[in-house]
């Protein structure tokens, strides 16, 4: 009987000597999809070089094999592969099982997929709007959430409680049932169990087996001192709960801050604006302004020009993440007075023509104070 000569591995690949393993892998995963006996039924010669590109795979993906047969070629080998060997390809899931669905593809060697593995629970968001004052000095608030959460009754398991989940008589608890199809065999979800690899004969008759519950949930969350408009708060495990023992997710709290009436924040600093009279602003004085922890004095020196700043230290925001505060800056505005008494408009020109301005019957005095503090 003539012997068929076996191509050459890089050949059947497409790939040359120097090409790396994962690129090695990519042409395999090419060729494999190309000519599986799924996309080509009662196809021989598609068959035939599916086992061949796995072939030559099952060498070219082990390092001492693939050293062995650069050296000396099929002979090398012919020991260790012995022509198609569907054992041998561990990794064979990660490569085609996400495109077929297929978890262990020719019964052996493969990690089997479990889909009653731990699951960690969904991430919940919760939107919530502060008050200035709660944002700069914090606050502790109780929040309301729906949410999904592990059954009391039967501690998750969704089993009557006093029982367990059984394993699973259809696949043995593998989740997967394997049948032929030509040459190899298929791993496909069992169909008993829907891949949990469990089946629950006595449900738990809070969660109808399910293991959680959707219901409401009040906790306190501690907002710290210093938060602003678009911080987030992250709450461990407060979250929804995991599936099959797995942990719970985690809560995130979004915060925004509603305006105050007299502030304005910016960063750890507040600016605020404070009007002084026309006299104050020119003899100087103190006044009363307010900051976030209520009034302090601030002196105003003589001969203030409206839109001067004055600074506070230590009068703003605590910072969230340090020690110390931010600042508060005062915005001084001049309060020019709409109205005068005959005896102020009097003491007004006469300070008028002390400076020498024009004589009021040109322009009224008053009407120069406007000029002068509109800018």
């Amino acid at each position: 009987m003539a012997t068929v000569e076996k191509r050459d591995y890089y050949e059947v690949l497409g790939v040359s000597r120097e090409t790396p393993l994962d690129e090695i892998k990519k042409a395999y995963r090419k060729l494999a999809i190309k000519f599986h006996p799924d996309k080509n039924p009662d196809n021989p010669e598609a068959e035939e070089k599916f086992k061949e590109a796995a072939e030559a795979y099952g060498v070219l993906s082990d390092d001492d094999k693939r050293a062995r047969y650069d050296r000396y070629g099929h002979q090398g080998v012919s020991g260790a592969s012995g022509g198609f060997d569907p054992n041998q390809f561990t990794d064979f899931a990660d490569i085609l099982g996400d495109f077929f669905g297929l978890g262990d593809l020719f019964g052996g060697g493969g990690q089997r997929r479990r889909t009653n593995r731990a699951t960690r629970g969904s991430d919940l968001r919760y939107d919530l709007q502060l008050e200035f004052e709660e944002a700069v000095f914090g606050k502790e608030v109780s929040l309301t959430l729906p949410k999904i959460v592990a059954c009391q009754s039967c501690k998750g398991t969704g089993a009557k409680p006093g029982t367990q989940p059984s394993t699973c008589s259809g696949c043995g608890g593998r989740g997967q049932v394997r049948f032929s199809q030509g040459f190899f065999a298929v791993a496909r979800t069992c169909p008993q169990c829907g891949g949990a690899g469990q089946v629950i004969k006595d449900p738990c008759a809070t969660c109808n087996g399910a293991g959680r519950l959707r219901e409401e949930k009040v906790i306190s969350v501690a907002v710290p001192a210093g938060v602003d408009e678009g911080s987030r708060l992250r709450v461990a495990g407060e979250g929804e709960a995991g599936s099959n023992g797995g942990p719970a997710g985690d809560l995130y709290v979004l915060i925004s801050v509603k305006d105050h009436a007299h502030f304005e924040r910016r960063d750890y600093d507040i600016h605020s604006e404070q009007p002084v009279t026309l006299t104050q602003a020119a003899l100087g004085g103190e006044v009363k302004t307010l900051t976030i922890e209520g009034e302090e004095t601030l002196r105003v020196p003589a001969g203030t020009q409206p839109g001067q700043v004055f600074r506070l230290r230590g009068k703003g925001v605590q910072f969230v993440d340090a020690s110390g505060r931010g600042d508060h800056y005062v915005h001084v505005s001049v309060r020019v007075p709409t109205t005068l008494s005959a005896e102020q408009r009097a003491l007004l020109e006469k300070f008028a023509e002390t400076e020498g301005e024009i004589p009021p019957e040109q322009k009224g005095v008053f009407d120069k104070v406007k000029d002068f503090f509109a800018g």
